[in-house]
């Protein structure tokens, strides 16, 4: 398996609902650098830490029936808020010209959440995609684990 590219000056974008890396390659091609130019931390505590109401009730228009609500999972909310600012954020960084390509490391779940706020010059300067859940070892490892060990291109 060919390792993965990332030129000079590319960002390497490592997440998950709570964290992030943003990552520039300082290297060249051949022998990537990677520093930490970002970190976007959000604490984010159990749904039930956050939201301790009884779930609502509905009462049927006839007959006295009634039924539950589901309760809002709070902590799924902060995660999609979290990403969306993250997508916000890569928008603007591309569209400044602070970087023109991008690859994105993320949980699958995560990566799911976050693809649906990506604007079109994101997806234009993505050049990869991997899901893999990296965020919280160290940027030495990160650097290991994807750019010399042969990741997906």
């Amino acid at each position: 398996m060919d390792k993965m590219r990332i030129d000079k000056g590319d960002w390497l974008v490592v997440c998950d609902g709570r964290k992030a890396l943003i990552l520039e390659n300082l290297g060249d091609e051949m022998f990537p650098n990677l520093h930490t130019r970002e970190v976007h931390e959000q604490p984010n505590p159990s749904t039930s830490a956050q939201g301790t109401d009884a779930p609502g009730r509905l009462h049927a228009a006839v007959g006295g029936a009634r039924s539950s609500v589901e309760q809002t999972d709070w902590h799924d909310e902060a995660e999609r808020a979290f990403l969306r600012s993250l997508a916000g954020r890569l928008d603007a960084a591309v569209n400044s010209g602070e970087t023109s390509a991008l690859t994105m490391v993320a949980s699958p779940r995560a990566l799911g959440m976050i693809r649906a706020d990506y604007s079109d010059v994101v997806r234009k300067a993505l050049q990869n995609e991997i899901g893999k859940d990296l965020v919280k070892l160290p940027v030495y490892e990160i650097e290991k684990q994807l750019l010399l060990s042969g990741a997906p291109r």
